[in-house]
């Protein structure tokens, strides 16, 4: 691992696409950072609407990237492959950082040199109004494998990593239309902590209509995941067990709803899916 310089270099990706309504207020809370060593990557997802001209006042501030529209997956990856910071943030064009958010995981990677990846608590904001996240989303710190398997653990706008994380880790995967991040968590937490740092830095919002989280069938991507971690033959024993019965399950939760939905076929698919598991690996 590189020694860390005093004062080192953050960078902080933001990706974006058609978000005019909100981007600007989103750089606007990186560039407010508290912490004086930071670069600003705005990766531009082949928007459509106004986001270009509203960029122009941060041009000074920041460096904007453009591709042709491929996803976030493939606009955070960018973002990293262009980055010259001795850590990573991350920041989705509808959430904010409070003032102190950098300065707040550097040093507690100052304090913890074996630590790879952090995350900071969240403030939700839906609809306009602050409400409080259900005990499911309740964010552990450590070794987080077996309960991020159920659903996302870890915000992309909360987290913080070294530089050597993606070299270990690999990047987000662009075949995935979404749920990429619950697959590179997913990826990290079966040998790698995920720590939190108790302090809410990271403002996220949700509640309109363009968040790919607000989709319907995100289990597909999700047992996409879950699958391919198991192929590479990474999990430990008791992990194996925990991946498969969360597979098992999600089969049959997104199968019973593309019956709901008319898609017999995709969901008797998934019936069989769940068989065939259940035979490869009896309890």
């Amino acid at each position: 691992m590189k020694p860390i310089k005093k004062t080192p270099l953050v960078t902080a990706i933001i990706p974006t696409f058609n978000r005019g309504w909100c981007l600007a207020e989103a750089v606007t809370s990186v560039i407010n950072q508290k912490y004086p060593a930071m670069e600003i990557i705005v990766v531009d997802d082949g928007s459509t609407d106004n986001t270009l001209k509203l960029l122009e006042p941060y041009m000074d501030s920041i460096t904007l990237l453009h591709q042709e529209n491929k996803g976030v997956s493939a606009a955070r990856n960018l973002g990293i492959k262009h980055s010259t910071g001795d850590f990573l943030a991350f920041l989705d064009s509808d959430d904010l950082w409070t003032p102190d958010k950098t300065a707040c995981q550097v040093d507690f990677f100052q304090h913890h040199s074996r630590a790879m990846i952090c995350q900071t608590e969240e403030i939700w904001i839906r609809k306009g109004k602050r409400v409080n996240p259900k005990f499911k989303h309740k964010k552990p710190s450590g070794m987080i494998f077996e309960p991020s398997l159920k659903l996302c653990l870890v915000s992309p706008s909360a987290v913080m990593m070294r530089r050597d994380f993606f070299e270990i880790k690999g990047y987000f995967d662009e075949t995935l239309p979404a749920c990429e991040d619950y697959d590179l968590w997913l990826r990290t937490a079966t040998d790698m902590p995920i720590y939190l740092v108790d302090q809410p830095c990271t403002i996220k919002h949700g509640g309109h209509g363009d968040q790919l989280s607000s989709s319907h069938s995100l289990d597909k991507y999700r047992i996409q995941s879950i699958e391919g971690l198991l192929k590479t033959h990474a999990l430990t024993p008791s992990q194996q067990r925990a991946a498969v019965a969360v597979l098992r399950k999600k089969y049959l939760i997104y199968g019973q709803g593309c019956i709901k939905r008319g898609k017999l076929d995709e969901g008797q698919h998934c019936f069989e899916r769940e068989t065939a598991l259940a035979k490869r690996y009896p309890h």
